[in-house]
């Protein structure tokens, strides 16, 4: 993987995602052969919204590469309350760390950030913008489940203001899929985001639902993502489409027996906790699969970065 950072989805062919992929694999195969591959590296952190997943594994991916990490901690906490810039703020904390993974409320946050720093950077979310190491992760636990080739993959959910999607769908444009996309009107795919799917790739089979029910029999894949209430601008928008796609052991009847169910998390009421303890979930492997995933990016980046360390 030849990138000084990873900004978007965008940027990485598929040469580059298999690459993560199968790093990760071998990561996750034999963890203990990485322990010590980058002691001494310190990853800052800097996160601008809330986040469980992606700020421990992160830090859980470091740490069990032999580094450690410095946190910038809260906004409440840090200079960013006194009017710090964000341009000033990574030029300064890339003076105490060898890369750095910025979460920030504002689209393109993170591109403006890496015309600042010289380490590598990791968008780790940016507003509705894109997420792409939960791009790699969520491509991981596909390919580990239903294979990447020959996919029918339904996205559902709240598609305007959901990065994870944004991500994951100029991702697998590299494949050959065919993306079946579910959601009330007011949260369709941004027009923005179809045309570029469609330049990413010509041939690209995207079709739009408002229903589940059409398309579930045909799905490989359900990926299921919340209705973010913190991204309207308006709570009565959301109270209009609040609860609206839910799946529960009902809806599955129609299901393939093989279908693989999916989601970045936090759920709130969309996937009923009854279809956790089925062979369908794979939410909390998913999740899990955040740590090998993310060791292996920082492991090929850092390695780029150091001097081209033998990435075995």
């Amino acid at each position: 993987m030849r990138h000084d950072h990873l900004i978007t989805s965008k940027q990485l062919s598929r040469a580059d995602v298999e690459t993560v992929l199968d790093r990760a694999a071998e990561i996750d195969a034999d963890p203990d052969a990485v322990a010590d591959r980058h002691t001494n590296t310190l990853l800052g952190l800097l996160f601008f919204e809330p986040s469980t997943r992606t700020k421990m594994s992160f830090e859980t991916a470091m740490k069990r590469l032999g580094g450690d990490i410095v946190d910038m901690g809260s906004i409440e906490s840090s200079s960013v309350k006194k009017g710090e810039t964000l341009a000033d703020t990574v030029r300064v904390i890339e003076g105490y760390a060898d890369a750095l993974v910025l979460r920030h409320p504002k689209q393109g946050a993170a591109t403006m950030a890496s015309e600042f720093v010289d380490v590598p950077l990791l968008n780790a979310g940016d507003g509705a913008g894109h997420h792409p190491t939960q791009t790699m992760l969520d491509l991981y636990t596909i390919r580990e489940n239903a294979g990447l080739d020959d996919l029918t993959i339904g996205i559902m959910g709240d598609l305007k203001y959901g990065r994870t999607v944004h991500s994951l769908a100029h991702a697998l444009t590299n494949f050959d899929t065919r993306q079946h996309f579910i959601s009330p009107e007011s949260l369709r795919l941004p027009r923005e985001v179809v045309y570029d799917l469609h330049q990413a790739d010509e041939n690209a089979a995207i079709r739009e639902h408002d229903s589940l029910e059409d398309v579930l029999p045909s799905l490989d894949v359900l990926y299921v993502t919340r209705i973010q209430r913190e991204r309207f601008p308006d709570e009565q928008e959301y109270q209009k489409v609040a609860g609206e796609y839910q799946i529960d052991a009902e809806t599955l009847e129609a299901a393939s027996d093989d279908l693989t169910i999916m989601h970045p998390l936090p759920r709130v009421d969309e996937i009923d906790p009854e279809i956790d303890d089925t062979e369908h979930a794979a939410y909390f492997e998913q999740a899990h699969n955040g740590v090998p995933v993310r060791m292996a990016l920082l492991d090929l980046l850092l390695s780029d970065e150091r001097g081209g360390e033998d990435d075995e």
